[in-house]
């Protein structure tokens, strides 16, 4: 029996939220779970939208993560 550890390299992730607090909560604790991972934050993209129905504002977050390279 082989035991084998492979190393995450790259990792998407998505958020969505209606208020940008929230929403910035939200990647916060993602980005301290993943620096366990050993990885860090390559890119972030974000949109808002405003949904008729709620009437409110609806605010989405995509992070996309890389290994940390020393």
């Amino acid at each position: 029996m082989d035991f084998r550890l492979d190393l995450i390299e790259n990792k998407v992730e998505f958020f969505e939220a209606y208020d940008l607090r929230t929403l910035e909560k939200q990647i916060d604790r993602q980005i301290e779970n993943n620096k366990a991972l050993m990885l860090d934050v390559h890119s972030v993209q974000h949109h808002s939208a405003f949904n008729q129905l709620t009437g409110k504002m609806h605010y989405s977050a995509v992070v996309h993560f890389k290994v940390k390279r020393q």
